[in-house]
């Protein structure tokens, strides 16, 4: 073929180590977002569900609001003496805030409960707790209080979050009551003689209270009590309780000291362990039995394939011998820990057994200590109310005296909210629905970006720097005996234009007039360059250029099976029988060529090699490529992958052009352009890629090539 193109080729990503830059569109994103959604939205759906799960889990919060309002500084006071409570700046009313805010006023507001707010604050942590529990054992729950002033106003909110909306009213509302108390006593002279009095009378009483108090705690605490009907119940309900815990140890252990002697038995009988429910189902065991039913699987299908000294069936050898080592002491730890859990249980039993018996005597001694408890107990009580009742009237006292001059006022009571503020189900449904779509694409965009491997035209052209020379569709429907013989048999048949498209690029990008050579390779097996080779030499046949097909392929030949031909003669029977040059090749009998059809010939390998560079390196192969393509417009050589052996190097020395065939999201780019870049090296004319086994889905979205299907639909009815 005459060189159709004088021009330099242009410099391409393979012709220096730079970074390359891939520059996509909307498009190639949607392309990602398709090829990726079967990892990506599994994996955003479970992290997003997984999070509205747990949020919607959390304990519900209920909140509520009371207000109060300062009053506004109207006139300017002074008088000597008098204290001015008004707000006047917004220092001032920070330093309201702060007040509000602070440890000293959540300890008044703390002290300042009933005995009736004190059960309502208590009720949200007894629903939670264990039966039984007693309530004087319970903290007090204040819940969480943010006080916030309306913006240009006098006016603060006292905002309050509990898990129980009666108790949240309870505390915004106190927490007003307590700061307009404080605020009250710090307006106060405290010179007046009735608070002073009341004052010294309430310390009497204090100090009387707290003695006879003490007396109380003195006694229960010598008698370890908590209350005498407290005490009776914890101590019915501890030796309740430990009885039903002797009772659950003794069945654990005898549970798991028959699962011992099972073990034991399994032992002594040299029986599979793993059939043992806690041995098979353990976290160390289960896994590293999966993987070696998996390992065992995998060598059964490469002994299929590859005999027994081939790397990859000496490396699954290498991985079974440490998967079962690792089965072996993941059993032995299993079997320990069950040993473990069986002395832990039977110190269980036996600690369980104690302090049944010593709630048991507690029990007895309750009965005796419960006169002398009642007798103190009302002493206190009455000390104690004298107390409170003197403080009450003292309270008052100080609010007639200080009423007129108080200066803030609630303005709007908290109210029972029964409707909870978090979770809120809204909000956790937007943040669930942010995640799942930020998840999906990260992980979709991430993955292809970590993916080297080669399934896009720019991947060839930009990144590989070399020609697409055309794209062939996933053939795997059609029988092994037809898609071999695509461009032979002159059918109407899927994947025909393709390789006629092909056939066009070599032509096009080709500077070598015939008779010339052309080697058909590729990264990894499995690429499909045998198929490649077959069609393109088929093509150049039907266009009545006199074509021989080579199968170089000496470890694993194929090409005589796609044709139905015999493999006793060829290259090897030909350089075991001296490597012949005179006469007709074409005829020589220990080559064997076969004529496939008027203008393909095929030369066999004549046998397999497990060491065949004796013959590629000898200068008579290269004598014989050059006999043949006197005799031959064309000579198509189907070689080894690259990746796989350096057969292909050998070849590509004595051969004119080269074809590099890469199957879709096989090879990665990486290598490919390694192998480009020492085929270059070697001044081989690499004509391009073909990109092979993509679906008709895949051809649209991942090239230019976007009238494929519609060849058929336009040809067809023709055909």
């Amino acid at each position: 073929m005459a060189d159709v193109s004088s021009k330099p080729r242009a410099p391409s990503a393979a012709d220096n180590d730079d970074e390359v830059v891939e520059r996509r569109t909307l498009r190639d994103y949607y392309i990602i977002l398709r090829e990726r959604l079967w990892i990506a939205l599994p994996l955003a759906l479970l992290i997003s569900i997984g999070y509205g799960y747990k949020q919607m889990q959390a304990t519900p919060m209920y909140s509520a609001r009371a207000t109060m309002q300062f009053e506004k500084p109207d006139t300017v006071v002074n008088i000597q003496g008098v204290v001015d409570p008004s707000v006047r700046s917004d220092i001032d009313m920070n330093t309201n805030l702060q007040i509000l805010q602070s440890n000293t006023l959540a300890a008044r507001v703390r002290d300042s409960f009933t005995p009736e707010e004190q059960m309502i604050l208590k009720r949200a942590a007894l629903k939670s707790s264990p039966p039984g529990t007693d309530p004087s054992a319970v903290g007090i729950d204040m819940g969480w209080m943010s006080p916030s002033p309306s913006r240009a106003s006098f006016i603060i909110s006292i905002n309050v979050s509990h898990r129980d909306p009666e108790a949240a009213a309870v505390v915004a509302n106190k927490y007003v009551d307590v700061f307009m108390q404080y605020l009250i006593r710090k307006m106060s002279g405290g010179n007046d003689v009735a608070v002073e009095f009341l004052t010294k009378q309430a310390d009497r009483l204090r100090q009387e209270s707290e003695a006879a108090d003490a007396a109380l705690q003195k006694y229960m605490k010598d008698k370890n009590l908590i209350s005498l009907d407290s005490s009776m119940n914890l101590v019915s309900e501890n030796l309740r309780r430990a009885a039903g815990f002797r009772e659950d140890a003794k069945l654990n252990l005898l549970r798991i000291d028959e699962k011992m002697k099972q073990i034991e038995t399994f032992q002594a009988e040299n029986k599979n362990l793993l059939e043992i429910a806690e041995i098979g189902s353990h976290f160390a065991v289960a896994p590293l039995k999966a993987q070696l039913n998996k390992l065992n699987q995998d060598m059964s299908l490469l002994a299929e394939r590859y005999f027994e000294k081939h790397p990859r069936v000496i490396e699954k050898t290498n991985e079974i011998t440490v998967t079962e080592s690792d089965l072996r002491r993941a059993i032995d730890q299993a079997i320990a820990e069950l040993r473990t859990r069986q002395a832990e249980v039977r110190q269980s039993v036996k600690t369980y057994e104690e302090e049944y018996n010593k709630h048991e005597k507690a029990q007895m001694d309750l009965g005796e200590m419960s006169i002398a408890f009642r007798s103190l107990k009302s002493e206190s009580d009455a000390k104690k109310g004298n107390y409170i009742d003197l403080l009450k009237r003292m309270n008052d006292t100080q609010v007639v005296k200080n009423i007129e001059n108080i200066p803030v006022r609630p303005l709007d009571r908290a109210t029972v909210n029964s409707s909870a503020v978090s979770p809120n189900k809204a909000q956790v449904t937007r943040t669930c629905i942010g995640i799942g779509l930020l998840i999906f694409v990260g992980v979709a965009v991430g993955l292809n970006f970590i993916d080297d491997r080669v399934k896009s035209a720019w991947d060839v052209e930009s990144f590989i720097g070399a020609n697409l020379l055309g794209i062939i569709p996933d053939l795997a429907a059609m029988k092994d005996e037809e898609k071999y013989t695509l461009l032979i048999d002159n059918k109407q048949a899927p994947g025909v234009e393709a390789f006629l498209s092909v056939y066009s690029s070599i032509k096009i990008h080709s500077k070598l007039d015939f008779p010339k050579s052309i080697l058909v390779t590729s990264t990894i097996p499995g690429e499909g360059k045998t198929l490649i080779s077959c069609n393109v030499a088929g093509a150049f046949a039907r266009h009545s250029k006199k074509t021989l097909l080579i199968d170089c392929d000496l470890r694993r030949p194929m090409l005589h099976r796609h044709f139905k031909q015999q493999n006793t003669c060829g290259l090897i029977t030909w350089f075991e029988g001296g490597a012949a040059l005179e006469g007709d090749l074409a005829t020589n009998p220990t080559l064997g060529i076969i004529k496939i059809e008027e203008n393909l010939s095929l030369l066999c390998s004549g046998g397999r090699s497990k060491s065949p560079t004796e013959l590629l390196e000898n200068p008579a192969f290269g004598q014989l490529l050059e006999r043949l393509k006197r005799e031959y417009d064309l000579v198509v050589v189907d070689s080894p992958p690259l990746g796989a052996v350096t057969d292909s190097l050998l070849i590509a020395e004595r051969i004119d052009e080269v074809v590099y065939v890469c199957r879709f999201n096989r090879a990665f780019r990486k290598h490919i352009r390694l192998y480009m870049r020492a085929l270059r090296n070697g001044k081989n004319e690499v004509l391009g890629i073909v990109l092979n086994g993509l679906s008709p889905r895949r051809i649209e979205y991942y090239s230019n090539y976007r009238y494929y299907r519609s060849y058929k639909k336009y040809y067809g009815a023709q055909t």
